[in-house]
């Protein structure tokens, strides 16, 4: 079962430095500022989201090309091995 305080906790805070923390944020941006504020900080965590997720996508793209070229050159050994293998002798 979930404890109760352990719900508030975020990146190790409790609940009274997250009130401090918003009681600090009103006395420096006033009560107008606090939600344009709050919305520009959710909005570049969420740009930050994306980009780290752009970065993850095209890492795993170039591994998995990688990956198909290393296939594709085994492939094309063993192919070639095969073929000079199975190619007749020639008589003399």
């Amino acid at each position: 079962m979930i404890n109760p305080s352990a719900s508030i906790l975020f990146l190790n805070l409790g609940g009274g430095e997250i009130f401090l923390v918003l009681v600090v944020m009103l006395l420096f941006f006033g009560s107008k500022n606090t939600p344009e504020l709050a919305r520009g900080i959710g909005k570049g965590i969420r740009e930050l989201k994306d980009a780290m997720n752009g970065v993850q996508r095209e890492i795993n793209n170039e591994i998995n090309k990688i990956d198909i070229e290393k296939e594709i050159k085994s492939v094309d050994e063993s192919v070639r091995n095969t073929e000079t293998k199975t190619e007749p002798q020639k008589p003399e």
